[in-house]
């Protein structure tokens, strides 16, 4: 097998990832995001945090899963990346952190102040982590300020500007989108009904914001479709996309939730895809000077290493997917309220 495609494949591998991650954490952000506004009462938010109990600390392995393979496979994007984005990573880390802690102090205390407290942290971390995905999403997207070595020269202030912003704006809407998919599938009687309502808005805020992120990429970032133009092919992607958006009214009014959720992870899958088509062959883009550009060339591992990490990801991911194929046939169904619950 040769160095290029060993590289190639990587880079797939980690697309794969990527998508598991944002698919499966992002109907549980999505439910963060919407719980204050659906759930009217106590019993109701149990509700609501016990859809994503069981499923959300497994839904994050494949962000660390993730993180591990970019450093293993491509240690120049790992260093690069991580180094351009630390005060959102950081961020990002604490929103995660509060979100895992909001689930769990919530219930120890009978008390509304308490509980109170701890629904605000869990709304407040599930939007933010949603919005800095998006925001690191459009940088990438963009270009930033990479010099010498790699060395990005921004600040934080100079990633956060109209176009990483709307990006931001389009990730929230999306994962509340899905989350609201994924509680009509979970919940039942007024609680299903209120959330049914819901899905139409949001529905139209996600496409509304689709379009406008839309137009604001080709004007702003010209390069994001030079491969589509050079490769015609793959209009494929940015058409399955717009069919998938356009399933999943369709899905609802066929009364399908499990259908309408699928085809909302379906629109997740199409949107990452696309930013992986618009990104290669590059990690990140300079806007200094293309010289400094993290591409898969530039930034990859030896071919050795990535042989290796080849043979262990064929052992490895069958078993992290069969453990979540597990887990979530487990507890499929509707969410029920018992002495463990949240």
């Amino acid at each position: 097998m040769s160095y290029d495609l060993l590289t190639f494949i990587w880079f797939v591998l980690l697309g794969v990832l990527l998508c598991g991650y944002t698919i499966l954490d992002g109907f549980d952000l999505g439910v963060g995001i919407l719980h204050p506004f659906l759930a009217k009462d106590d019993r109701e938010r149990r509700l609501v945090m016990n859809s994503i109990g069981p499923l959300w600390d497994g839904n994050e392995v494949w962000l660390v899963t993730f993180g591990g393979a970019l450093f293993a496979a491509f240690p120049v994007a790992y260093a690069t990346v991580f180094s351009s984005f630390y005060t959102a990573f950081y961020l990002l880390l604490t929103c995660l952190i509060g979100r895992a802690v909001s689930l769990e102090f919530r219930s120890k205390v009978h008390s509304k102040p308490w509980r109170k407290f701890w629904d605000v942290g869990f709304f407040l971390s599930s939007f933010t982590a949603a919005f800095l995905l998006g925001v690191a999403g459009g940088n990438t997207m963009a270009g930033m300020e990479l010099g010498p070595k790699y060395l990005y020269e921004g600040n934080l202030l100079s990633q956060i500007y109209w176009y990483p912003l709307l990006v931001g704006c389009l990730t929230v809407s999306l994962f509340a989108l899905h989350g609201a998919i994924y509680l009509y599938l979970k919940t039942e009687d007024e609680l299903q009904a209120r959330v049914r309502r819901a899905i139409t808005p949001l529905l139209y805020a996600f496409a509304t914001l689709y379009i406008i992120v839309t137009i604001a990429t080709w004007a702003h970032v010209p390069h994001a479709t030079e491969n589509i133009a050079a490769y015609p092919i793959l209009w494929i992607v940015p058409a399955l996309n717009v069919l998938a958006i356009m399933n999943i009214p369709r899905a609802m009014h066929l009364g399908k939730p499990a259908y309408a959720f699928f085809t909302s992870s379906m629109v997740i899958l199409a949107l990452a895809s696309l930013f992986s088509v618009a990104v290669f062959p590059n990690f990140m883009r300079s806007t200094i000077d293309p010289a400094y550009n993290v591409t898969l060339e530039n930034a990859r591992s030896s071919a050795g290493t990535l042989k290796t990490m080849l043979v262990i990801a064929l052992i490895g991911m069958p078993c992290v997917i069969s453990y979540t194929v597990i887990i979530y046939w487990i507890f499929r169904g509707k969410v029920k309220l018992d002495s463990n619950s949240y």
